[in-house]
């Protein structure tokens, strides 16, 4: 592997975007068909001389909102997003991610309180949006969507923001996204190392979805309201939710959905029946396995 992956990266792209996809005139003399660095320079806002530094590794550390706007400059898909914000962890030192995160405890009486909560979807979140700990019902309501299982882990904010899936996930995602970023930025923000490192990373990967919402959606999210929801084997869904906050635990939010239609109802019930139907199967078949 080169030592300067991100160089060749952001240099494989200029090469890759012509003028003409950004609104530029070809015009006469070009030795290649791509951009060249001084466009690029005008089109992401920095200098001639830093875009040479980046692509020669004499650079190794963009802030979150140059590498954002190179990526805008040259047009990057999603993927290509999250590619250049890897780079940036491993190839410069640079990490979006911050340092590991501190372990966060659930009280066990707020475990007890999520096992009452059956079959309901609820879930313990964090100031970044992690879910910490969940129900049953809502795993059976997030995991078939994609929520828990995608390479953003069970990350609502990653999810919504970098997995393709979110935009079917949620009809109303504007809406959705717009409630994230506002979760995000209620209390501490930036202040929050783990907060700050996810900001960034989503400045990198999402771009203008993530940071024009960062200029202008309000930092107070709804604390109660309807989301639309089309899951893969309920189909559309009406979910009525309400957020708590134990007084005691600092940044933690308990987060119950509810039906808010009858037919979304009988939808969570067919997931739930479905689901003790698939667990007793798997109990026959471990019961038949076992030598009689």
């Amino acid at each position: 592997m080169s030592e300067n992956e991100m160089g060749l990266f952001l240099r494989s792209r200029r090469d890759a975007v012509t003028p003409a996809q950004v609104g530029l005139p070809t015009g006469p003399r070009r030795r290649a068909p791509g951009l060249r660095r001084a466009e690029l320079a005008t089109l992401a806002g920095v200098s001639v001389e830093y875009i040479t530094r980046l692509e020669q590794g004499r650079d190794r550390n963009p802030s979150p909102q140059v590498l954002a706007a190179l990526a805008d400059a040259l047009c990057l898909a999603s993927s290509e997003r999250v590619h250049l914000y890897r780079l940036t962890k491993s190839d410069s030192g640079f990490r979006c991610t911050g340092p590991d995160p501190a372990p966060r405890e659930i009280r066990p009486a707020v475990r007890a309180l999520l096992d009452q909560l059956e079959p309901a979807a609820a879930a313990v979140v964090d100031g970044t949006t992690e879910v910490l700990a969940c129900t049953d019902g809502y795993r059976r309501l997030m995991a078939p969507a994609g929520a828990l299982d995608s390479e953003h882990g069970s990350n609502a904010a990653r999810f919504v923001f970098l997995d393709p899936r979110a935009r079917t996930v949620y009809p109303d995602w504007d809406h959705m996204a717009d409630q994230l970023v506002a979760t995000l930025k209620q209390g501490p923000f930036r202040a929050d190392p783990d907060i700050a490192a996810l900001a960034d990373q989503l400045t990198i990967a999402a771009g203008a979805a993530f940071t024009d919402r960062l200029a202008t959606v309000p930092n107070l999210p709804a604390a109660t309201g309807i989301t639309r929801m089309f899951h893969p084997e309920a189909g559309t869904l009406r979910l009525s939710y309400e957020t708590l906050i134990p007084a005691a635990d600092a940044g933690q939010q308990l987060i119950v959905h509810l039906p808010a239609d009858p037919a979304t109802a009988k939808a969570l019930d067919r997931l739930a029946g479905d689901a003790q139907d698939r667990l007793a199967g798997e109990h026959r078949g471990r019961l038949r396995a076992v030598p009689g």
